[in-house]
């Protein structure tokens, strides 16, 4: 195989892994108004108590999401995170995370 050709393999398989790995912000909303909207209000803007979660980068929900599901402590609301997120495959994971990035609450 010719320099070239490992090359545009190579590229290849970045620009579609990137694309594969990347969640479904459609799907994100569904789920997230199945559970989520109950505490952190729509778009991620937060209530009461419960923090504001969108606006951040997809990589920093995506850890966090994976910190709760595996039971490591986050903050003072941890225990209710536990039960919630145990439940979330990776995907569920990833497509909350690109919903949330650029999540906005419109008032109508």
């Amino acid at each position: 195989m010719t320099i070239l050709a490992k090359a545009l393999c190579f590229l290849s398989l970045l620009m579609f892994s990137g694309y594969a790995l990347s969640g479904d912000k459609m799907a994100g909303e569904t789920r997230y108004k199945e559970t989520c909207i109950n505490c952190h209000g729509p778009a991620g803007k937060g209530a009461a108590s419960y923090p504001k979660i969108s606006g951040n980068e997809v990589s920093y929900t995506k850890s966090k999401l994976e910190a709760y599901r595996d039971g490591i402590k986050q903050g003072p609301n941890s225990s209710l995170m536990f039960m919630f997120a145990e439940a979330l495959t990776d995907g569920e994971i990833a497509n909350l995370a690109a919903y949330l990035k650029d999540a906005k609450y419109n008032e109508n």
